[in-house]
């Protein structure tokens, strides 16, 4: 195909004229506008722009995108695979090496050589709308992301930084359990954690705790954490102490990082990493947590999608596999064509 120009659309900016990339988060310290994705494995790609414009998102001119077909999605873990995982995490919660995992598998399908992720996220915006939707396009160093995301990693302004972890799912408000909240209540106090390592002391605190978010064909429980930095803090110590995002990894995290190591078959890459923007000149930034994202993985041709759910105690096996297709199947619809009230066979 025809190489597509750099580009990032995030946060109301439409950065354009790439002046350099580096995989040093020191740079976000520095000058000027950056787009970052970071993959949930840890590789950082931060890509300074030249021009940098508002915008409401809209682009008047990209080409058509042309997705896969509806049948051609495939995910690194089928039915009987993800709830066997599920039944073993709750046995490692059991022998109390963990009290919560969350458990994700990567769905994909073939695309066309002139695939754009600007055409998709144009069309995520159209049908999916998210308050830190984007798309980072960076085709001569492997990053094509296109995100839906519903999530706050983290905001900072100055010495000031919040985050917004999600933790609970339903199709509305009256299926969220009790298990849903005592889920997000555990992730809060792991953010708070991983806040408080950068942070002046008392100043952490939870101004939202278990607040319903509507979203298309879904609802999420959201909280608040909030604190300020310690002087000597930069880009580099907030993302040390708080990467990866604690609503998509367990707690405590460094167990529920092992454990999904050992059950998980497919490497998650922009899937539950940060993608967003810095502007180092106005020491102020904004990362999403990398859910409901696509990526186009060149290499094979594919266009890549994650989804999971977070284990506790109280999963029941099957509840967690409908979870993961419930995120899944309105914006794999969209991707593809097709109306959002099919059923998509994701089990392959």
């Amino acid at each position: 195909m025809d190489e597509y120009p750099a580009l990032a659309l995030l946060g109301g900016h439409l950065a354009t004229g790439l002046v350099d990339v580096t995989h040093d988060a020191t740079a976000l310290d520095s000058e000027g506008f950056w787009a970052v994705v970071t993959d949930f494995e840890g590789r950082l790609t931060c890509a300074r722009f030249r021009d940098v414009r508002r915008t409401d998102g809209r682009l008047s001119r990209t080409v058509p995108w042309r997705g896969p077909r509806a049948d051609e999605w495939t995910s690194s873990l089928d039915r009987v695979a993800y709830t066997n995982g599920v039944t073993r995490i709750r046995e490692h919660i059991a022998t109390g090496e963990v009290y919560q995992a969350n458990l994700c598998r990567v769905l994909s399908a073939p695309i066309a050589p002139g695939a754009d992720v600007l055409a998709l996220s144009g069309l995520l915006a159209r049908h999916n709308p998210a308050p830190y939707a984007g798309v980072v396009r960076l085709p001569r160093h492997g990053v094509e992301v296109a995100t839906a995301s519903p999530e706050l990693f983290l905001r900072r302004t100055g010495r000031e930084v919040e985050s917004g972890p999600i933790k609970g799912t339903g199709r509305t408000e009256a299926d969220l359990l009790e298990k849903d909240h005592a889920e997000n209540v555990m992730i809060v106090d792991l953010v708070r954690n991983d806040l408080g390592r950068v942070c002046v002391p008392g100043t952490v605190a939870v101004p939202d705790l278990c607040a319903v978010e509507k979203h298309p064909g879904l609802v999420h429980l959201v909280s608040t954490v909030r604190g300020r930095l310690r002087a000597e803090v930069g880009w580099p110590e907030l993302l040390a102490a708080t990467f990866p995002p604690g609503s998509v990894t367990g707690a405590p995290k460094v167990s529920a990082l092992r454990i999904i190591e050992a059950l998980e078959t497919a490497p998650r890459g922009p899937y539950c990493g940060g993608i967003g923007w810095v502007d180092a000149d106005r020491g102020r930034g904004e990362l999403a947590v990398g859910i409901r994202t696509f990526w186009i993985d060149r290499s094979e041709q594919l266009l890549r999608f994650g989804t999971g759910a977070g284990i506790t105690w109280g999963s029941e096996p099957e509840r967690e596999w409908q979870e993961t297709e419930l995120k899944a199947r309105r914006l794999l619809s969209v991707t593809s064509g097709v109306p959002v009230d099919r059923r998509l066979v994701l089990e392959g």
